[in-house]
């Protein structure tokens, strides 16, 4: 019998979880591993339909409830929301708002990160590459905030009222191929629609993502519960999660296989690591 073991990931919003490496996520849970998610925020700036609000006091409310839907068709074992607000994309209003994460000092937000690794002892933490993903502030906030938290768990003097301290084995950049998105860019242009407006409010530029490569030191195959991530990524109805698994995003994924892929940010790896199918 496999050895349960624990993994941590750090992410900023609901759907994060699910869009991103909801994959990897799933598969470890469905193996017997305690899987836990750290959401920095509640998605309040995400553009929400007024249909989805039926029922909910706010979209805050709403993002939440859809977060808890996606963390039980993935298999969570905890969900922890840090409360800050969600920040937007650079230019929007809601960057300016006092609660908004990236207002807040990164090392604020690295003791709320570290209480957990501390509390829950995990074996892996995962969190985004260093331009989040596709450049959103708050992914490259918690990004920072994860890293600083990860290099000073062991140390008792760094937040010690934030519990006694502890190293987790690997700390891990979830990325997104270089090879992916140039292939993604392509198809987006054969489809007539341009990949430097990508995405539901057109702010988001593939193309100059295209042109950012991180090293990939583990490829993550999680093709037997891709159906739980289809699963998960519907529940943020909001955020067009049921689409995501459809349309071009979806032919590139049958295309392309069902994996996630992951560099080693600690320990470092050593030269000439060969490429690895499992986090642990």
């Amino acid at each position: 019998m496999t050895e349960k073991k624990t993994i941590l990931a750090a992410l900023a919003h609901p759907d994060d979880e699910s869009f991103g490496m909801g994959g990897t996520l799933a598969l470890y849970a469905s193996q017997g591993h305690n899987v836990y998610l750290i959401c920095a925020t509640r998605g309040e700036a995400g553009t929400v339909d007024p249909h989805h609000l039926n029922g909910y006091e706010s979209i805050a409310d709403l993002r939440e409830d859809e977060l808890r839907c996606a963390a039980s068709h993935l298999g969570l074992t905890g969900v922890f929301l840090l409360d800050y607000r969600d920040s937007g994309m650079p230019g929007m209003e809601a960057n300016q708002h006092p609660q908004a994460q990236i207002n807040a000092p990164i090392d604020e937000v690295a003791e709320k990160v570290v209480r957990y690794i501390r509390e829950l002892k995990p074996d892996i933490v995962l969190t985004f590459d260093e331009i989040g993903g596709y450049r959103h502030p708050d992914h490259i906030h918690i990004h920072q905030a994860t890293v600083l938290a990860f290099e000073n768990a062991a140390d008792a003097t760094f937040h010690p009222q934030a519990g006694p301290p502890f190293q987790p084995a690997r700390l891990y950049f979830h990325t997104i191929p270089r090879g992916f998105l140039k292939f993604g860019v392509a198809l987006i242009r054969l489809f007539g629609k341009d990949p430097k407006k990508w995405g539901r409010n057109g702010d988001i530029d593939i193309e100059s993502l295209a042109n950012v490569d991180f090293p990939t030191h583990v490829r993550v195959d999680y093709t037997p519960v891709a159906e739980k991530k289809t699963l998960a990524s519907a529940c943020h109805a909001s955020q067009g999660g049921s689409q995501m698994r459809r349309g071009v995003l979806g032919l590139i994924f049958r295309l392309l296989g069902e994996s996630d892929t992951f560099m080693q940010a600690y320990p470092p790896p050593e030269n000439g690591q060969k490429l690895r199918r499992s986090l642990f």
